[in-house]
């Protein structure tokens, strides 16, 4: 124990934020989720048992939300990991001022969702947004975010640009971490450099592409503040994902207890997901 005091010691000041601040509300959510509490009714919270997690199963909003979430995430997770592993090699093969560029793509991560939301809201606008604008020189007009379709790849195409940098920076490390002798002998057995790819960077990068998968998987099941401040979820309630259903459940109609329950299921779905996608990534 003696010997291990120190670890514990650097831990410390980090587990006084998690244990309150993640564990704790998470223990409460799975318990409100048991617990049928609607703030605008006049009873008090009750115990309910399993109800509200039967009621989301028969809830036709909560299935088109998470169908709506899962579109996301089936566009958002593979376009992220495939861009950010691309500007990674480019950024990896530059000889001079790699930093600079490095940093322009983690400059957009540094504004607040809320700034970016409205900003692109605004660019993206059908009558004068400075997309359409560059599109009307060419006779084209797009309606971004007036039609199902569009809006999503609207949001998809706003969270790549905003969450690019941080994947990209993490394969970056990943390939800088490749010893240099490797690609060396794959020439020398005159491999070319799509065989140097597939032999050498996709087995050696996979423990960062491991992460940055996971991590973009359980990112993108959580998007809210794109949707909420682009599009309120619209049109036609397309891109109203399960955390915006959840949130005004249980922060606009005040049902507590439900909106736990729909979380706990979130929370599930994200596991169970992760988890495959970890153990299907690891054993290949």
């Amino acid at each position: 124990m003696k010997k291990h005091i120190t670890g514990y010691l650097f831990v410390l000041p980090y587990m006084c934020v998690f244990l309150p601040f993640v564990v704790l509300p998470l223990i409460i959510g799975l318990g409100l989720g048991f617990v049928r509490w609607e703030m605008l009714s006049s009873e008090g919270p009750s115990f309910i048992g399993f109800e509200q997690f039967a009621r989301a199963f028969n809830d036709p909003y909560f299935w088109f939300a998470l169908k709506a979430t899962s579109l996301f995430v089936v566009f958002c997770v593979p376009l992220t990991v495939l861009l950010s592993l691309t500007i990674a090699m480019g950024l990896q093969a530059l000889k001079k001022r790699q930093a600079f560029y490095r940093s322009l793509f983690v400059l957009p991560m540094m504004v607040n969702i809320t700034v970016v939301g409205i900003l692109w809201r605004w660019m993206l606008n059908t009558d004068f947004g400075v997309f359409n604008g560059y599109l009307k020189s060419i006779g084209l007009q797009v309606p971004w975010t007036g039609e199902p379709g569009w809006a999503m790849l609207s949001i998809v195409l706003l969270t790549l640009w905003w969450g690019i940098g941080a994947p990209t920076i993490i394969l970056l490390a990943g390939l800088k971490q490749i010893p240099t002798q490797y690609y060396e002998a794959a020439m020398i057995d005159g491999a070319n450099g799509y065989r140097r790819f597939l032999a050498v960077t996709i087995p050696l990068l996979k423990p960062s592409m491991i992460f940055v998968v996971i991590t973009q998987l359980i990112g993108s099941f959580q998007i809210f503040g794109q949707t909420f401040i682009v599009t309120r979820g619209g049109p036609s309630n397309s891109t109203r994902v399960l955390m915006q259903h959840i949130y005004e459940t249980a922060f606009v109609q005040y049902r507590i207890g439900y909106g736990a329950a729909m979380s706990m299921m979130l929370f599930v779905v994200i596991a169970i997901v992760s988890l495959t996608q970890y153990l299907v990534m690891r054993e290949r």
